[in-house]
């Protein structure tokens, strides 16, 4: 039986990998997080490794606040960056296979074409720094895979689609910026997809072919058409504004231009991934 270790479970992409665990029998999850597990410690982090022996570890766990991260890059650094060193510490030289989700942010967004695993990384903000630096120390292990994902968002936590939903329903008026251009993704899409990934490989279907990957949804939107489907979905009445970053005040400088080529994950792995706004529809069914 496989023994699959969940670190950050009862964040959004945690949370989805617990629902979707239910459609995989035979394998023994263990979903921990900051209560169970804290992976910024280096020795409980190798305590409870040896100790439960998983044949894989997901780390979902991550500090994602991106503009708090300006005025305290070294408690991104710690979570980003430190805590994934402590595991691939731990987990070096075995035959533990190890999936690490990083983010579009380690990208400059001075691309007009979507970014491939091959582009030289170039953060613009201490939140795509301290991924940066989790992606380095996950590849000191042999056995790791890196999955950049982009705008992620679920019916879990707090993110995008609910903050919309929000201030829709409370306003007349919103305004958001268009001249950010990336791919939404639904958590629940990618808790599939590594799902996926991991029985095809138990299962001798596929290979594990360590590595860079990008995974988001399918097309492409700016945040102010995504704002506009979220409000035309949920039936709501709000006069949705577009606006330019600069007009929009944040710590934290984001890429202008983050869509990624998933070719290679597609390829590597068999995937179909959703068209974006088919996710988002099915996503909010679960709101109503």
């Amino acid at each position: 039986m496989a023994i699959i270790l969940i670190t950050g479970a009862k964040g959004q992409l945690g949370n989805e990998l617990k629902v979707v665990s239910k459609n995989y029998y035979g394998y023994d999850f263990i979903f921990t997080d900051i209560d169970t597990l804290d992976i910024t410690s280096h020795e409980q982090t190798s305590e409870f490794i040896k100790k439960s022996k998983p044949d894989w570890i997901v780390n979902c766990a991550a500090y994602n606040l991106v503009d708090k991260a300006e005025t305290e890059p070294d408690q991104a650094l710690l979570i980003n960056g430190m805590a994934v060193k402590n595991i691939t510490e731990v987990i070096r030289g075995s035959e533990c296979r190890f999936i690490h989700v990083s983010s579009d942010y380690v990208y400059d967004g001075q691309s007009n074409v979507p970014y491939n695993e091959n582009t030289p990384p170039n953060p613009l903000s201490a939140y795509g720094r301290s991924k940066l630096d989790g992606e380095k120390y996950a590849l000191l292990h042999q056995g790791s895979m890196i999955i950049r994902t982009s705008w992620l968002y679920s019916s879990f936590g707090n993110n995008f689609v609910k903050t919309i939903l929000k201030h829709a329903a409370e306003k007349e008026s919103l305004k958001v910026v268009f001249d950010q251009t990336g791919t939404p993704t639904y958590a629940a899409d990618l808790a599939g997809a590594i799902m996926s990934i991991i029985s095809g490989v138990i299962r001798n279907r596929i290979a594990m072919n360590s590595g860079i990957y990008n995974y988001s949804n399918e097309g492409v939107c700016t945040w102010y058409d995504f704002a506009c489907e979220i409000v035309k979905e949920a039936g709501l009445i709000c006069n949705v504004q577009p606006v330019l970053t600069k007009e929009y005040k944040q710590a934290a400088k984001r890429p202008a231009y983050s869509v990624m080529d998933k070719s290679k994950i597609k390829e590597n792995y068999g995937l179909s991934i959703p068209y974006w706004r088919t996710s988002l529809i099915n996503c909010m069914k679960l709101f109503k």
